[in-house]
């Protein structure tokens, strides 16, 4: 499993996924800090990745498309600090590292998890 954070969460998560054996890179490592979220979007699929991210468009970007690829986690909280949020995120993503392989959105926030199998 490869994860790609998006620019709208610390490059910290790195080094946490790594730390979980989880690959992961962050996005401004990879392509240009301003780029859309079909370019990731894009990039994600190419590499076989799944998008870690902030930001709520990418659930539409995937639905306008019916797309079964890149699965995506999205958090929606307003603390997406390491500390606060990775007792939720890390084994939310291995328990269900069979669904993100298929294709899946998968949303957490403070209080509850949810999954959506892709198309959307």
């Amino acid at each position: 499993m490869k994860i790609l954070i998006d620019m709208n969460l610390s490059p910290h998560w790195v080094d946490e996924f790594n730390l979980k054996n989880i690959h992961a890179v962050h996005w401004s490592s990879v392509g240009k800090f301003d780029a859309q979220d079909v370019e990731l979007i894009k990039w994600a699929k190419d590499n076989n990745y799944i998008i870690f991210t902030h930001d709520l468009d990418f659930g539409t970007a995937l639905a306008l498309n019916k797309a079964e690829k890149p699965s995506v986690i999205q958090v929606r909280t307003q603390n997406v600090t390491v500390k606060h949020l990775s007792e939720k995120v890390i084994p939310t993503i291995k328990e269900y590292n069979n669904w993100l392989e298929k294709g899946a959105m998968i949303i957490i926030d403070d209080y509850k998890m949810r999954i959506r199998v892709l198309p959307l």
